[in-house]
């Protein structure tokens, strides 16, 4: 096996190590320090990064971690296993999706050791993290007051890409263009292959989710090797794949009833909700835009026009 050091620590085949990354340093002098779990094989294999709290506020990932370290299946690691439960630290703190400056991590890579917080912070996670592995889940949940059905995005253009994302073995692949500064982005760039899953809201632990979280990361893991095959006997569902999305967004501001759920099927000029002002006058009916599926929406009954509502999974490629 090769060997693998991470700031300086070197860890051995058949170690497990937790190593705390040093990434910046805080205006009163304070390090800002990233817990990574190491685990490490005797025998030979993949190497994969798990991570959560990229955003802060988007706890969900960080319960899924939680209940992968305590498996028992980590005892069977080959090759080399990488669990970050909270990569944005300063924001987890502050239960803030940014970091003190208002900036997105996800939106700050690669970054630089000489740039802002979240430049210096997304530069050693990239240089120290995704830059030795082969393989990648960014674990996230939905935005405050929105919640994500359980997905899995990823560029499924890519045939091995499209693999792994259809072993995470949830109902909803969503292929998925990768974003300026993201993660998936430059970890895409090196090679990793890599995908999001998504599900909840933000600040929430979902015990459903994060089962479904869990149940995920085992089959990915046990398809590309780092488990043994006959180890995990989980079913996956069936995955329905779906070329794009979008939101529908509101037309007026006042409070919303909707006529629909998280999961619904919907067609083209279907009623999404009813958009009342506080005398209770209509101000507005919402329809779909689109035919697809329901993959997130907005819990927040105030909205102002223009908000986004319903985010829609359209135009299905297949179902396997």
């Amino acid at each position: 096996m090769k060997k693998l050091k991470i700031s300086g620590h070197v860890i051995l085949p058949g170690e497990r190590r937790l190593i705390h990354l040093k990434a910046a340093k805080l205006y009163d002098a304070t390090d800002l320090e990233i817990p990574v779990h190491v685990i490490r094989g005797e025998k030979d294999g993949p190497c994969m990064f798990i991570c959560a709290g990229i955003h802060g506020d988007e706890i969900n990932g960080i319960e899924i971690i939680r209940k992968l370290l305590e498996h028992e299946a980590m005892n069977e690691v080959r090759g080399t296993l990488i669990i970050i439960p909270v990569v944005n630290i300063f924001g987890y703190n502050y239960k803030s999706r940014y970091l003190p400056d208002r900036r997105d991590l996800n939106r700050s890579f690669p970054g630089s050791h000489e740039g802002s917080l979240a430049s210096r912070i997304a530069h050693t996670f990239l240089k120290e993290i995704v830059s030795k592995c082969t393989h990648g889940i960014d674990l996230h949940t939905g935005s405050i007051h929105r919640y994500n059905l359980p997905q899995i995005r990823a560029k499924i253009r890519d045939d091995q890409t499209k693999i792994f994302a259809k072993s995470f073995g949830v109902k909803v692949v969503l292929n998925s263009e990768e974003r300026d500064g993201s993660l998936r982005e430059v970890a895409s760039k090196k090679k990793v292959k890599i995908v999001v899953f998504e599900g909840g809201e933000a600040l929430r632990f979902d015990e459903e989710i994060t089962q479904a979280g869990l149940n995920g990361c085992l089959r990915a893991m046990t398809t590309i090797g780092i488990l043994p095959k006959g180890l995990i006997k989980l079913l996956p569902e069936r995955a329905h794949i779906f070329a794009k999305s979008a939101w529908v967004r509101s037309s007026a501001s006042g409070t919303t009833i909707f006529n629909v759920q998280l999961g619904d099927r919907v067609k083209k000029g279907q009623l999404l909700c009813r958009i009342y002002d506080i005398n209770g006058i209509e101000m507005g009916r919402i329809l779909s835009e689109y035919t697809g599926l329901i993959v997130g929406i907005n819990r927040l009954p105030l909205v102002t026009q223009g908000e986004a509502l319903v985010h829609i999974a359209m135009d299905k490629v297949s179902r396997t």
